[in-house]
């Protein structure tokens, strides 16, 4: 069984990690406000989510161009201070061009952040990537459940949405002070309280290491698709759950609005748990497992017709949602044949087309058939993603660790 080793390189990243995920959730519940304050249609505002998307995409472009010229370290780096920069452009400027801009900025950042995590923690731990994958989204999803809590303190204390989002710019800043004091370009950011042995040998390796030459492998594709899919489906959920809610239980808007907290919520506890579960199970089955989760509880959630099992359901689909990026993610780059740097920069393209399609997929449905009919697109999109996973496995080296 694999071990998995926090050394001082693995909680730095998990951190960089959870300073985006603040950001992302916070961010979400800030947008109806602005537009208010703008006074923009709906369809306006809604370009803050475009940007977002666009940036992620832009990101799948610059993160091996930037860690090849720079190396993986400081390009981290370079993430956390863009996504400050983003943040501080979106909060400070109150203009239309201005928010746009410090969206696309906060989308291509934070995703060089993410990408570069992934790429991180896959070099660093091998066999143990899928659980130190899951343990920095866990922290990601934590990070999450606190960024609205405190945008809507904000807005309840009369000091409106801005200073919750203006924290993400100071974890930024703070967490980039301390990947700079730890130089973890140099030594790995391992210091002399870490097992020692060849941790100092790793750590520099994770910062200098190459991708191989060459295109990436067809069955990279396949895994990239999984993530495609899957993200589609976290997306089209946290999105549209509310209305669903709304429609088909009756819940209040207010009631309704909170109840998405119950998805991340599980996507919360689900990284938690998977952690030790993905040291212990192959992603492969793993993610299958974790994609058939995710049916179970959507269908409760669809055929429910009061909230409280509706919510229970979108926990469960929480649960199974938790460990489909994670999972995915390492077994993309574990099936990428030596080339980790381009396998995790293209995961930002899967992540951008996703967010940015799936959630106007479902929306264009519910305009011609209704909220309910329409998010029959979350189960098309999990056999999708189950198929792919299936090819991906037959497909892969039975050598390959993330298998």
């Amino acid at each position: 069984m694999p071990t998995l080793v926090h050394d001082r390189l693995t909680w730095l990243t998990f951190t960089q990690l959870g300073v985006y995920g603040y950001f992302l959730y916070a961010f979400g519940p800030s947008v109806p406000l602005l537009r208010d304050e703008l006074g923009v249609s709906n369809a306006v505002s809604g370009l803050h989510g475009t940007a977002l998307a666009a940036g992620a995409v832009l990101a799948g472009v610059g993160w091996p161009v930037l860690a090849g010229r720079l190396g993986r370290p400081p390009t981290l780096r370079v993430g956390l201070v863009g996504l400050a920069a983003g943040v501080l452009a979106y909060c400070l400027a109150p203009v239309l061009p201005a928010t746009l801009a410090g969206a696309l900025a906060g989308g291509f950042f934070g995703s060089l952040v993410v990408t570069g995590s992934t790429v991180v923690l896959a070099a660093r731990h091998g066999p143990a990537a899928p659980a130190a994958i899951s343990q920095a989204n866990a922290l990601a999803a934590g990070a999450g459940l606190v960024g609205p809590l405190l945008v809507g303190a904000g807005v309840s204390a009369g000091l409106g949405w801005r200073p919750g989002v203006l924290l993400a710019a100071v974890a930024a800043a703070v967490v980039w002070a301390v990947s700079v004091r730890a130089r973890t370009d140099r030594t790995g950011g391992v210091g002399r309280r870490d097992r020692p042995g060849s941790t100092e040998r790793v750590g520099a390796e994770v910062a200098t290491a190459q991708d191989a030459p060459g295109p990436l492998p067809a069955r990279y594709w396949l895994a990239w698709s999984v993530l495609v899919l899957c993200i589609g489906v976290e997306f089209a959920m946290t999105f549209w759950a509310a209305d669903g809610l709304r429609e088909h239980t009756g819940a209040s808007p207010a009631a309704a609005t909170a109840g998405v907290t119950a998805i991340v919520a599980g996507m919360f506890a689900g990284r938690l748990a998977g952690g030790w579960i993905a040291l212990r199970v192959r992603s492969g089955p793993l993610l299958l497992a974790a994609v058939g989760l995710a049916g179970a509880g959507f269908a409760v959630f669809w055929v429910s017709t009061t909230p409280l099992p509706a919510l229970a359901g979108l926990f469960a689909c929480g649960l199974g949602i938790s460990l489909q990026f994670p999972l995915g993610a390492a077994l993309a780059v574990g099936v990428s044949g030596g080339r980790p740097d381009r396998a995790a920069g293209r995961l930002s393209f899967a992540a951008g087309l996703a967010s940015g399609v799936a959630p106007f997929a479902l929306g264009a449905l519910a305009d011609r058939a209704g909220t309910h009919t329409a998010f029959l697109l979350v189960p098309a999109l999990l056999a999708g993603a189950a198929g792919c996973v299936l090819l991906t496995l037959r497909a892969a080296p039975a050598t390959s660790p993330q298998a």
